[in-house]
């Protein structure tokens, strides 16, 4: 619910909304080309929907959303309140469209960029907001500690790192009559995050396991808002699958942890949208020589109780292309 929790994948850390799960990209497992340099299109989609304490089931699908893009774009409807009143109806979608490239700069060390088109959608009280646009580009590093992955039977790779967010999207988007939007559904968020993480991926013959956990600090915005510092731990169990020469299936389950104490303002702690869920889902990777497809679906298993719309779950697919990479500009 907090679009700076964006981390890791087939998270993919991290929109304030699930940033945190979409950091890292390198903990889909040890597969085909996961050391080589390439880029990706990713479509993530997550949404809140149903109130716990009126005994209302979240719909992956709520009535009127649309999961792929939010139509029409940067409209909202007059009267719209970020205001909660138990209507079923109301939920809270981000979808976010990212471009993200890999760098080896040498067999150890990577380098990453995310630059995000971010759609957020909310429905409070019979009224919609929709807002659109660039979002929060992220950049990091990572260091391969341990690179075992030339080796047949066991294999693993632990990966640490860090970046930041960097608040290039807009976060003052305002109505006609001049006020501002809820914080929630700008496109960006005016903060810069700072960010850890490390990624542990280990396979014995065909069968993988890949955990990936991540901390993250904000700044405040020039209003005073902010993040509370959050965690995201992932989890995947992934088993090979090779079809011929060239293809390779990898299904897989899939477990995601977020945690937040919310939003805060002037450094206080407000309560607003603070997270802790469990979403626990499968997950399928498809590689053709370069080409690859990601997909992968979670539902939740646990949500602590909120006043706003519970998560609902979250979906994402991605489809990417990897260079063979032979040479380096560090040894």
């Amino acid at each position: 619910m907090n679009k700076n929790l964006l981390l890791l994948l087939p998270a993919l850390l991290l929109a304030t909304a699930t940033r945190a799960c979409d950091i890292c990209g390198c903990f889909m497992g040890i597969t085909p080309y996961d050391n080589q340099s390439g880029f990706s299109l990713m479509h993530r989609y997550r949404v809140f929907n149903g109130y716990q304490s009126y005994g209302q089931y979240p719909k992956f699908f709520p009535v009127g959303a649309h999961p792929l893009v939010s139509r029409p774009l940067n409209q909202v409807d007059a009267g719209f309140r970020h205001s909660h009143k138990g209507d079923p109806n109301d939920y809270e979608i981000f979808r976010v469209v990212e471009l993200r490239g890999k760098y080896f700069l040498s067999k150890r060390l990577e380098l990453n960029a995310f630059v995000p088109y971010v759609m957020n959608s909310a429905r409070a009280n019979g009224a919609t907001l929709n807002l659109a646009g660039v979002g929060d580009a992220t950049v990091f590093a990572g260091y391969h500690l341990i690179r075992n992955i030339e080796t047949a039977g066991v294999q693993s790779r632990l990966i640490v790192g860090g970046g930041a967010k960097l608040p290039t999207g807009s976060y003052q988007r305002r109505s006609p009559d001049g006020r501002r939007y809820p914080a929630l559904n700008q496109p960006g968020t005016g903060t810069t995050d700072g960010f850890i993480y490390a990624n542990y991926i280990g396979s014995f013959r065909n069968l993988g396991l890949s955990l990936n956990s991540s901390y993250r600090r904000a700044t405040r915005n020039s209003v005073q808002e902010s993040l509370a510092p959050s965690t995201t731990t992932f989890a995947n169990l992934f088993y090979r699958v090779a079809l011929g020469t060239n293809w390779q299936v990898y299904p897989s389950a899939q477990f995601f942890y977020e945690k937040t104490r919310g939003e805060t303002f002037e450094g206080r702690f407000t309560g607003e949208h603070a997270m802790n869920n469990a979403l626990l889902g499968p997950g399928l990777d498809v590689y053709y020589k370069n080409f690859s497809l990601n997909t992968s679906f979670q539902l939740p298993v646990y949500t602590a109780p909120t006043d706003h719309p519970a998560s609902a779950g979250r979906m994402v697919v991605a489809l990417g292309y990897s260079f063979n990479q032979s040479k380096y500009l560090l040894k």
